[in-house]
């Protein structure tokens, strides 16, 4: 499975995929969501064996767009992207590994805007790009068929580029999370009044969903086209993702929002059940739908 794009944990319940009931309360690895912009994919490609670089659209199925030099660069990205893809390619480690994190800047500067949310680093950033590495994959022969991992390790700073991964966990012996594990337990009885959908139909939900909190509108059970039951299962399983949120901690960069202090974008935890992002949609998707940069970089 590539992580062209991590779900809400909320979202797999639609499908009556109730394995998220066990993520929220097993161990596992917890990471910072930094709120970068492109995504950067680079690493040895399997098809070559020749160091690339690109956005996720390396991972595309028809229009491919890995670049294996600065002349393909150009051929497949064009602009803003373009620029930032040559700064990669002459400055990220050559690895046989194959990585993707996101683009937070350019150094020379101690403050950093690359999407909604401003990093601020205690001291001016020598390196000349800053790069947030968080996913590892891994392939047999092709780009299009690999399948995403957590990176479990930290990437080793040099003069070229700034890895920014900062050391994340969760409050686990808080009375709060004690409840958690209650919460979750009701959902699963709670489960058994719902009626579950299609993939295909569960697509709608949720884009039905991302058009409320576009407009920042509450989510009503009886103004979709489903079981109303469904959807407060789905607003349940929020309120338990909301909980987790609520007693995760980072020790990365000073992060804010419209000019307030916050904690970060959001956590990616990954364990025995799956890996799943857990975000304020109210806050931050709102933020991204409406203010977010390079929207179509990755197509």
């Amino acid at each position: 499975m590539q992580n062209k794009h991590l779900e809400h944990p909320e979202d797999t319940i639609l499908t009556g995929n109730l394995d998220v009931l066990d993520w929220f309360t097993a161990r596992g690895k917890l990471s910072v969501k930094i709120d970068g912009a492109p995504a950067i994919v680079w690493g040895t490609d399997p098809a070559t064996g020749t160091f690339f670089v690109g956005t996720k659209a390396v991972f595309n199925k028809k229009k491919i767009r890995i670049a294996h030099s600065h002349e393909e660069i150009d051929q497949h990205y064009e602009g803003n992207v373009a620029d930032i893809l040559h700064s990669c390619f002459d400055y990220l480690p050559r690895t046989d590994s194959i990585i993707q994190g996101d683009f937070v800047g350019f150094g020379g500067d101690t403050e950093y805007t690359p999407n909604v949310i401003t990093y601020k680093f205690g001291d001016v950033v020598s390196q000349r790009i800053i790069i947030a590495p968080h996913t590892y994959y891994e392939a047999n022969d092709d780009l299009r068929d690999s399948w995403a991992l957590p990176l479990m390790v930290n990437l080793q700073s040099d003069d070229g580029v700034l890895f920014v991964q900062p050391d994340a966990y969760i409050l686990y012996n808080q009375t709060s999370f004690a409840d958690v594990k209650d919460v979750c337990d009701f959902a699963r009885q709670m489960s058994t009044t719902a009626t579950f959908v299609s993939d295909k139909e569960a697509a709608k939900i949720k884009q039905q969903i991302n058009a409320c909190i576009r407009a920042g509108e509450e989510i009503n059970p009886e103004d979709f086209d489903c079981d109303t039951n469904l959807l407060r299962l789905w607003a349940l399983v929020k309120s338990i993702k909301d909980d987790c949120l609520f007693l995760c901690r980072n020790n990365g960069p000073a992060a804010y929002l419209y000019g307030n202090r916050i904690d970060s974008e959001g956590y990616v935890l990954s364990n025995e059940f799956g890996m799943f992002k857990l975000v304020n949609r109210e806050v931050f998707s709102n933020a991204n739908f409406n203010h977010g940069r390079f929207q179509c970089a990755n197509r």
